[in-house]
């Protein structure tokens, strides 16, 4: 008969008194006033069984506690041992032990678990075992045939084991692996990899684990000795050596990377790399990270010495230059309202990061911003500078804004019950070689919507806004209707807009579908616009996330004046696993004046081309969407926009394709013609393996871009590549080629070798 529960036995006194020999877990083994009745309840007879009153102790342990509870408890007065047997549980604060059996000799002090054992210490980890001999703190001492799975992951198994004077463990012939043991169906699998060692010294202080020699087997052989490794039991980054990066390259040869981490505390740790190349100049990096109380941030810093080749030359330079490249960025939230975040990116040349294959931007901007921000209003102070680098444009064309203030406040209409919107805007820009330009500007928008009794939901927009511009070397901007004129200039912006949606709901093919045709119309005065710099509004071309727009300029400095109506309609249909959305649209200007759009936008004529964007989902297996821009007078597809992706996380196909065939002027150097093909895919077999590639081709040819010496079919980059992948094994072998030649990059073949280990200097 099962004895009642713990909860039961602890109503009569559940802190157990200490007892003496330093024996604190023995104490739950005795400190129940109703022994007697328990161990009848057991089996026993009241003869064989005397009671142990509380507090009969001969050095007590005092602060220690030890609740119990088990099915049978049994003590020999003769031989002065006391056992407990049947699901026993310990517990004293966060640590506990499961077993089958405990027995404390009272005369030894010695406290032995053994059966099913299952040791749990304050931080998590467990150990499982036959025979387990306990401390006084309710701590493992020594044991046989063990295994400590440690809370962070990893494990270790080991023949014997004894806790040493200094309170550490120590392990003899032990293994080690953060490899999963069972797979996901129970069933027991071998790890890919492992650590064996004579010795292994555990520290539950600094969570240390230090292993004496060590080597480590991979697949069940032995592939490397392991002198002096240690690793982190929580699962922590340890200070050592990384696993080594090896690579071969067309501009550096063949590439060893040697890197050594340093944890300078639990929110601290610094990186140093050095790269060692066949034909290029060694380099050397550092990378600092801190997280602090309000924020974080890293450098990274890259530094060499060596010649270099110019932009557009293939012929290096005759003196050695110091190269490099540095990298910051951060952020800090100093109150619930205000941040400040930032970034530095620069590199000494433009073709650094190139060369040593960093980073294939062809600009770097830098950014301060400082925010606030509650539930009705914005500010921001912030700035940015750019670096060119792979564009052929010369840096003092290349703008740096600073300051750029930004303030919003939303209050509500006591007269309507709409939304008013204030915004206060300034920002200049400054090159050193080029157009300088400074803005400010104010506005006040109100928004209101409304439901009718019909479903119909119509918003209703006023728009009132004030500019003033100062500029000056307008005629060293290239494109003459970006310049504006000189000096001061001044307009006045006034936008009224109803916006009318109708959502019809019903069904369709067994699922859901949603039908809602929409109607806008936006009204505006004639509006000064070529008279003021455009600086923020270049990039222009009808998409359908601009369609229903107030003003489909990008930016501020340009504003979309005249009357127009534009209509459309969005659908939706879903079904069990489907999801299918799709939009199209169009507008109309009442009026047949000349616009600012440039040819081949797509509004420069009084009626639009079609826009539209097309979804299509099935559960996470199917992912497609489909975005374009059709002539309205021929049909032909202006902009065709493909992305599609088919498979799950292991085995996938992705693809894309986009073509701009505007026929925009060669003068808009920001809209010119495109078109570019994008594919990837993985193939899993094996269970853990893996083959990957991906490609680049430009399509572009001479008629739609005759600044290119492209022939229609011009591959960028294509790789291809082979990976092993589990729970705690990592390695791959990738090929890269890349075509494009210029200056310090090279055209041909790259590869790289990966391998990473968890917990043992894998990065």
């Amino acid at each position: 008969m099962r004895p009642r529960s713990l909860s039961w036995l602890q109503a009569r006194d559940s802190r157990l008194q200490p007892l003496c020999s330093g024996s604190a877990a023995a104490v739950a083994l005795l400190c129940v006033a109703p022994v007697p009745a328990f161990a009848q309840a057991a089996g026993q007879t009241p003869e064989t069984t005397e009671t142990v009153e509380n507090g009969e102790t001969d050095s007590p342990i005092a602060g220690r506690d030890i609740d119990f509870e088990a099915d049978e408890i049994r003590y020999d007065s003769e031989n002065e041992t006391v056992a407990v047997a049947g699901n026993v549980i310990l517990r004293s604060g966060d640590q506990s032990v499961r077993a089958d059996n405990v027995t404390w000799d009272r005369t030894t002090g010695q406290i032995v678990a053994s059966g099913n054992i299952r040791f749990v210490d304050q931080d998590g980890n467990q150990i499982l075992t036959e025979r387990l001999e306990l401390t006084d703190e309710l701590k493992a001492g020594a044991m046989e045939n063990m295994l400590l799975a440690f809370r962070a992951g990893g494990r270790m198994a080991a023949a014997e084991a004894r806790r040493t004077e200094d309170g550490n463990i120590q392990l003899d012939r032990a293994v080690y692996s953060t490899c999963s043991v069972e797979d996901s169906k129970g069933c027991p699998k071998r790890p890919s990899w492992r650590v064996t060692a004579r010795r292994v010294h555990y520290d539950e202080d600094t969570q240390q684990v230090r292993f004496e020699g060590a080597y480590l087997e991979m697949f069940g052989r032995r592939v490397l000795p392991l002198p002096g490794l240690v690793v982190r039991a929580d699962g922590d980054a340890n200070s050592g050596f990384l696993v080594p990066d090896i690579g071969l390259s067309a501009s550096n040869g063949l590439e060893l990377v040697g890197s050594h981490y340093w944890r300078l505390a639990d929110n601290r740790d610094l990186l140093a790399s050095a790269y060692i190349y066949t034909e290029a100049a060694p380099m050397a990096s550092v990378e600092y990270r801190h997280l602090t109380a309000n924020g974080a941030y890293q450098a990274t810093g890259y530094f060499t010495y060596s010649t270099r080749i110019p932009l557009n030359s293939d012929t290096p330079t005759s003196e050695e230059d110091i190269r490099g490249y540095l990298f910051t960025n951060g952020r800090f939230q100093l109150d619930p309202y205000w941040s400040v975040s930032g970034s530095v990116r620069y590199a000494t040349d433009r073709t650094f990061l190139r060369r040593y294959d960093i980073s294939r931007d062809d600009r770097l901007r830098s950014t301060v911003q400082a925010e606030r921000i509650d539930d009705d209003s914005y500010f921001s102070v912030a700035g940015w500078a750019t670096q060119a680098l792979f564009v052929q444009q010369e840096q003092g064309l290349v703008p740096i804004a600073l300051p750029i203030l930004d303030y919003r406040h939303r209050i509500d209409d006591p007269l309507f019950g709409g939304k008013f919107e204030l915004q206060a805007n300034t920002l200049a820009i400054t090159r050193t070689s080029g157009q300088d330009t400074q803005r400010a500007f104010a506005k006040a928008e109100w928004n209101m919507r409304r439901l009718t009794a019909w479903g119909q939901e119509v918003t209703f927009t006023a728009l009132a806004r004030g500019d003033v511009y100062h500029s000056d070397e307008n005629l060293l901007s290239e494109t003459e209707s970006y310049r504006g004129n000189s000096g001061w200039e001044g307009r006045g912006v006034a936008t009224g807009a109803i916006d009318v949606k109708w959502p019809l709901v019903g069904t369709f093919l067994g699922g859901t579908q949603v039908l809602t045709p929409r109607v806008q119309l936006v009204a505006s005065p004639s509006i000064k616009n070529l008279a003021i710099p455009n600086e923020d509004a270049r990039a222009i071309d009808l998409e359908d996330s601009n369609l229903f727009a107030l003003n489909r300029f990008p930016g501020y400095d340009r504003i979309e004046d005249g009357t127009r109506i534009t209509y459309g309609a969005d659908w939706q249909l879903e079904f069990p696993g489907w999801r299918i959305k799709a939009n199209i649209g169009q507008s109309y200007r009442l009026s047949d004046k000349p616009t600012l759009f440039p040819e081949g936008t797509g509004l420069t004529e009084q009626w639009s081309d079609f826009v539209g964007r097309t979804e299509v989902r099935y559960r996470d297996f199917l992912k497609f969407t489909h975005r374009y821009r059709v002539d309205k007078d021929n049909f032909a597809v202006r902009r065709n926009e493909v992305d599609a992706t088919i498979g799950n996380d292991r085995t996938y196909v992705e693809l894309g394709y986009l073509r701009l065939n505007r026929d925009i002027d060669l003068d808009f150097e920001d809209l010119q013609d495109r078109e570019e093909l994008r594919a990837a895919g993985r193939i899993s077999f094996a269970r853990y393996w893996s083959v990957f590639g991906s490609a680049v081709v430009n399509l572009t040819d001479k008629e739609e871009d005759p600044g290119l010496e492209a022939d229609g079919f011009k591959p960028l980059r294509t790789r291809v590549g082979i990976a092993y992948s589990d729970d705690c094994l990592e390695f791959g072998l990738t090929w890269r080629r890349d075509y494009i030649e210029l200056a310090d990059a090279r055209s041909g073949n790259s590869f790289r070798l990966h391998f990473a280990l968890k917990n043992i200097g894998g990065r």
